[in-house]
């Protein structure tokens, strides 16, 4: 769908005098108000207190950040576009060669985020845009990305996305040609039932899609292979992406063919929530209805009740740890990228990543297994959570359990860092919860630290 017209209304008084519209702040704006009484509304479902310390300013946290995510909607293409286009001696209708005049312009690496519109969770976009110039003029290669970013600042599908960038070029800049080439990442949840059970879920979902226009329009024409061989030029790797599946058109997790039949199940959805999903909804700027989204309120819904502030105890009483002799010299064990899915409490955003735990023991003892730790930091992680409660919670209950001399190091990637505010790529969080000797051991701290893997978090 097209981007919403922007501007304010006036009205002017009989005698002459023009009175400027009153402009609200955006706390007061209705489209505020109206996503954060639906987050309330999602927030009791899920069994939370909404006035409870931590989730007092959830819901406006919640509705800055998907106006902020979706203001696409509320951006106007020509007037990027417009104002951006230079004029360029020696550029004629015809096509040129690359290098030449008139030749492929790419622009790679385009870093963006988009809202799924079957699931509303965040994923991340790599874009790479080529134009071939025409007309005598080029276009400021800074507007290539903004044209881009408003339309992923919308819902959206991979493909739409793409056609949408492309269309937009061709008739705002009126090229030879444009190219648009998206590597789009989504993020894949396991279901609180399956997660204790699959040891080998995959974290991400890959796709590769392209659109084109003009003397693209082609995919077997000369100008793609000059497009293609620009991009692995950089090492950007686009092969071992996957490309759409024409049998199975739904790339979104929640909506593939063994996803959906196993974790949604959508008469048991509540109905109030997912009347305030689609109250969310139109506060975007969307149509509800439309065909695309009629099953996402009831997919986000099924999806958010994984984090359900449930009565559940670990059962770990009958537990009982060997830690080896007490009389002979411990050493530092490690247990190391121990995966763990959550969803941050200030923002409704999922964030991800792994656990790294340390602890003493003798030679030849195994105090536990790596499977119950993994079943710890699961159980702790499907929750409404913050990084730092989920370090701490994962060490005071695996301290009893180790003798009391633990460490714990959570790495995670946060959704909220790219798909709102400073919108930073590639960061991550740490965080680090200390016990008994480790507390006041720094060479014990020390060669933990040292085991620790020197890769990024990625979840994938």
């Amino acid at each position: 769908m097209g981007a919403l017209d922007e501007g304010h209304f006036c009205s002017e008084l009989e005698n002459g005098v023009k009175l400027g519209c009153i402009e609200l702040s955006f706390e007061e704006e209705p489209e505020t108000i109206a996503i954060e009484d639906a987050v309330k509304v999602l927030m009791q479902g899920l069994g939370e207190d909404v006035n409870r310390e931590g989730l007092k300013k959830t819901p406006f946290r919640v509705a800055k950040a998907l106006r902020e995510g979706t203001r696409g909607y509320r951006q106007k293409v020509k007037d990027i576009v417009q104002g951006a286009l230079f004029p360029e001696a020696g550029l004629d209708n015809a096509v040129g060669h690359a290098g030449g005049a008139g030749g492929l312009v790419v622009v790679r690496d385009l870093d963006l985020f988009s809202y799924c519109e079957s699931c509303m969770l965040p994923f991340q976009v790599k874009c790479h845009v080529g134009y071939v110039p025409s007309g005598q003029r080029v276009v400021g290669l800074s507007k290539l990305s903004r044209v881009a970013d408003v339309f992923a600042k919308r819902l959206q599908d991979p493909q739409r996305l793409a056609n949408e960038v492309c269309s937009a070029l061709q008739h705002g800049i009126k090229p030879a040609g444009v190219a648009v080439v998206l590597q789009c990442l989504h993020v894949h949840f396991p279901n609180l039932e399956s997660v204790f059970l699959d040891s080998n879920h995959q974290g991400w979902v890959e796709l590769l899609v392209s659109a084109g226009s003009g003397v693209f329009e082609n995919k077997n024409a000369n100008i793609w292979a000059d497009f293609w061989s620009l991009l692995r030029f950089r090492g950007i790797n686009v092969e071992k992406t996957r490309v759409r599946d024409k049998q199975n058109h739904h790339w979104c997790p929640s909506r593939s063919s063994a996803g959906a039949i196993a974790t949604f199940k959508m008469e048991s959805v509540n109905p109030g929530m997912v009347t305030a999903v689609a109250s969310i909804l139109r506060s975007l700027g969307e149509d509800p209805l439309r065909k695309e989204l009629v099953g996402t309120p009831a997919r986000f819904v099924k999806w958010l009740m994984n984090f359900q502030n449930s009565n559940f105890d670990m059962k770990l009483n009958g537990f009982v740890s060997d830690n080896g002799d007490n009389f002979k010299e411990k050493h530092v064990h490690s247990e190391l990228n121990l995966s763990f899915w959550s969803q941050c409490e200030h923002h409704l955003l999922p964030f991800y990543g792994v656990v790294h735990m340390g602890y003493m023991c003798t030679e030849g003892s195994n105090p536990i297994g790596k499977s119950l730790l993994q079943s710890i930091v699961r159980f702790y992680g499907f929750k409404l959570q913050v990084q730092e409660r989920l370090t701490r919670q994962i060490a005071e209950t695996i301290s009893p359990l180790l003798g009391g001399d633990v460490i714990v190091v959570v790495e995670a990637s946060h959704t909220c860092m790219i798909s709102r505010g400073i919108e930073k790529f590639g960061s991550s969080t740490a965080t680090i919860a200390v016990l008994g000797r480790f507390s006041t051991d720094p060479a014990a701290r020390a060669k933990f630290m040292q085991s620790i893997p020197n890769t990024a978090v990625s979840g994938r």
